[in-house]
C-alpha cells in the first residue's frame, strides 16, 4: 500500500552524517525523542495562534519536517549505538501519540463546522498507532503500514499549513478531505491488524 513511510530509508541515509555528529557530542536517543515531543508542543501552540498571525501556519510544514527527522534519528541512534531500552521504546510510542494530539488539537479551533470529523480523525490516529503497536504484541513486529500512517498524516497537516498560509480557500472541501482521511485511517488500521494476525 502506498505510504510516505516507504521513503524512510532514504531519509535516514540523508540524516546519517548529522546523527554521527549528535552522537559525538553525547546526545542520546531518548533526548532526541524528548526533543521531538517538545517540538510538537511548540508546533501545536503556534498552530493554535495562527489565526492572529498567518505566518504561524508555516510551523506545520517546517516543524513536521523537523519532527520527522527527529523521529527517524532517535530510532537510528538507538539501533546504531546500542541504546535500545524498554524505557526508550515506551517513551517513543507514547511520545508519538502525545505529539500527534498536540499538533492536531488546534484543528478543533479552525475546523469547528466539521468538529465531529476532526474528533474522529484524532481518535482514529491514536487507534491506528495502537494497532501498529499491537502488531508487536501479537506477532513480535511493529506494524507501520499506510495508507494513512504517521508520515502520511504529517504530510496532510503540512499541506494544510501551507494552503492556510497562502490563504487558499479550501473550507468548502474540508468535509470531503477529512472524510477521505478517516476512511484511509480505517483502512490502515485494518491492514495493520490483518498483517499482524497473518504473521502469527
Amino acid at each position: 500500500m502506498i505510504s510516505i513511510y516507504k521513503l524512510k530509508p532514504a531519509f535516514q541515509k540523508l540524516l546519517s552524517p548529522l546523527l554521527d555528529r549528535l552522537y559525538k557530542i553525547g546526545i542520546t536517543a531518548n533526548q532526541i525523542t524528548w526533543s521531538s515531543i517538545f517540538l510538537s508542543l511548540l508546533i501545536g501552540i503556534a498552530f493554535w495562534n495562527a489565526e492572529s498571525n498567518r505566518i504561524l501556519f508555516l510551523s506545520l510544514p517546517i516543524g513536521l519536517l523537523i519532527r520527522m527527522g527527529l523521529n527517524a534519528m532517535d530510532g537510528m541512534m538507538a539501533r546504531n549505538y546500542n541504546q535500545q531500552t524498554k524505557k526508550g521504546e515506551l517513551l517513543n510510542e507514547l511520545g508519538d501519540v502525545i505529539s500527534d494530539i498536540f499538533i492536531f488539537f488546534p484543528l478543533l479551533l479552525f475546523e469547528q463546522p466539521i468538529i465531529y470529523l476532526v474528533i474522529a480523525f484524532i481518535c482514529l490516529s491514536i487507534i491506528n498507532e495502537f494497532a501498529g503497536l499491537l502488531g508487536k504484541v501479537i506477532s513480535g513486529e511493529r506494524r507501520y503500514e499506510g495508507p494513512m500512517g504517521k508520515s502520511d498524516r504529517a504530510f496532510i497537516m503540512g499541506l494544510y499549513g501551507i494552503l492556510s498560509y497562502f490563504a487558499v480557500d479550501f473550507q468548502a472541501y474540508t468535509v470531503w478531505i477529512f472524510s477521505i482521511v478517516i476512511v484511509l485511517l480505517l483502512l490502515s488500521t485494518f491492514i495493520r491488524i490483518n498483517k499482524s494476525l497473518k504473521a502469527v
